[in-house]
């Protein structure tokens, strides 16, 4: 085994004094000649790690989705919470669904979404 391992050292060495234009040439014999696509293998490799990166996201948004029963709650909430005017609060309120926050972090949307929720809004965090 130590062999085998010491043949696709010595491959890879070779591979690292090619250029970019015989690396290309490479994979077209390779593909040739096992009848395989190099982009399928590069794509399925990718895959989980091209997840991981799209699954990681910054910023959220803080959706209304219900007010619940004590509007007038809510909007005081709203007010104070997002800092905005009565007449704001109330529209955002009649707006349901509305994003009331926009490009947050996960932390203060979870901060707002428990707040809201406490006063008996469902809210969604997308």
């Amino acid at each position: 085994m130590a062999s085998e391992n010491q043949k696709i050292i010595d491959i890879i060495e070779i591979l690292k004094g090619l250029t970019v234009l015989e690396l290309s040439e490479l994979v077209h014999a390779v593909e040739d000649e096992f009848g395989v696509s190099a982009a399928a293998a590069v794509a399925v490799a990718a895959g989980p790690a091209a997840a991981a990166e799209v699954e990681e996201k910054t910023e959220f948004d803080v959706i209304l989705t219900d007010a619940g029963a004590s509007k007038a709650k809510l909007i005081i909430a709203l007010k104070g919470a997002l800092g905005v005017g009565l007449a704001d609060a109330k529209a955002m309120v009649e707006a349901v669904p509305k994003a009331i926050k926009e490009a947050i972090s996960k932390e203060s949307a979870e901060e707002l979404k428990e707040k809201l929720e406490a006063i008996g809004a469902k809210v969604e965090i997308k």
